[in-house]
């Protein structure tokens, strides 16, 4: 179903047919059901994380400059549902990029709370459109709006192809977070919990095809902070019970962070070579995407040219780095940011 809807992405047509359109209603209906009832945006507030993080590694010289990351996407990339700065995941990503790197990292976060995959065309545009250099890595989370608000399939991952391949043309490394599991969601009942996570873990694949086709790196989001949500709710969500928590932006950024790491050449050249143990290796990208969907943490990244099965993928199981609130210089007011 993954490599369909990629391949309807890619071509045009495709879709998700009549029984998985009855089943996207099932799942939007009682998804709005579930808003409802935990009053989700009654705090649509995100605190603003934008600035330098790392300043003690700031020194003049060649290689010392800030590296550049920034956010695109939905609610979970800009970090709806906490209140301080620090805790959101990019915050979080960038504080741990500058202590491997020993380098500081200027974060911009061009996220939209409640955006759908149609508007990265939007958010790239502003990344893109200063004319300086384009940021060093981007970190893209979306598609739980996709599916809730019955985007088609092919349509989310048209959209995010289109992403990945503008901001790798302009020469930045990008990785997607793919689909989160919104079978974790506390009200969502059986069956629809089953349904909902059945789209999500359809949709999630169909991104990572779509995207490392386009050069970028994906990591299953969704499967990882499953069980750990299910089984720790009152942790990992925040006050609303829709998005996660400090913690729960916590374990989505450990797993994220050892990918920026890879993509930026800042990860151990030991840890680039397949773990046989840990059941990493070359696979047909469809394949590696669906195995991406079913396994918490996954990585894949392009690998090969197209063969007689298709484009191959590097799929990995990364240790992950647990990452501490950070410690950042404030970004600027807006008239200073506008002046500079």
């Amino acid at each position: 179903m993954a490599r369909r809807i990629a391949a309807g992405a890619a071509y045009g047509g495709g879709g998700i047919g009549l029984a998985g359109a009855a089943m996207a209603g099932l799942v939007v209906a009682e998804v709005h059901l579930a808003r409802r009832q935990v009053n989700n945006g009654a705090h649509p507030h995100v605190p603003q994380a934008d600035g330098r993080y790392g300043i003690a590694y700031d020194a003049p010289g060649p290689g010392k400059e800030p590296l550049r990351l920034t956010m695109l996407g939905d609610s979970t990339a800009a970090g709806q549902g906490v209140h301080r700065s620090g805790q959101t995941p990019g915050a979080l990503l960038a504080s741990g990029l500058a202590a491997v790197a020993e380098r500081p990292v200027e974060l911009r976060n061009v996220a939209l709370p409640g955006a759908r995959s149609d508007d990265l065309d939007r958010q790239v545009a502003l990344v893109l459109r200063d004319g300086d250099r384009a940021p060093d890595v981007c970190v893209i989370m979306i598609g739980a709006n996709d599916v809730t608000h019955r985007m088609p399939p092919t349509r989310s991952v048209r959209h995010l192809a289109a992403a990945v391949r503008r901001l790798r043309t302009a020469g930045a490394e990008v990785v997607v977070g793919t689909c989160p599991d919104l079978g974790t969601i506390e009200p969502v009942q059986q069956p629809l919990r089953w349904l909902a996570r059945r789209a999500s873990r359809q949709l999630a694949a169909a991104q990572t095809i779509g995207a490392v086709e386009q050069g970028g790196r994906t990591v299953s989001l969704g499967d990882l902070l499953g069980p750990e949500f299910e089984a720790n709710p009152r942790e990992l969500f925040g006050p609303d019970h829709y998005h996660p928590s400090a913690e729960g932006y916590a374990t989505a950024a450990m797993a994220v962070l050892p990918t920026v790491c890879a993509a930026l050449g800042l990860w151990p050249a030991e840890e680039e070579r397949p773990d046989a143990t840990r059941h990493e290796g070359f696979l047909p990208v469809a394949r590696a995407a669906a195995e991406a969907a079913s396994e918490p943490g996954t990585e894949v990244t392009a690998a090969m040219p197209t063969g007689p099965r298709g484009p191959w993928a590097l799929l990995k199981r990364r240790r992950r780095r647990r990452v501490a609130e950070p410690e950042r210089a404030p970004a600027a007011p807006p008239s200073e940011r506008q002046a500079t």
